[in-house]
């Protein structure tokens, strides 16, 4: 899945969520999406710390 298609699909859901205010499946609901984007965020560190000790051992000559 495209990352903008993802990204409009979450705001528009947040905004639903925002409206509605059920309080029993939005939570719920909350706390999946906040457990999604931490994990998305943990996956970009990985990532961007692998690139980077790439980069460092290409300076080191190894």
């Amino acid at each position: 899945m495209d990352i903008q298609t993802l990204t409009t699909l979450l705001r528009a859901r947040w905004e639903q969520l925002k409206a509605a205010r059920d309080a029993g499946q939005s939570s719920t609901e909350l706390a999946v999406i906040t457990g999604a984007l931490l994990i998305v965020a943990g996956l970009v560190v990985v990532a961007i710390k692998t690139k980077a000790l790439e980069k460092i051992g290409i300076i080191n000559g190894g």
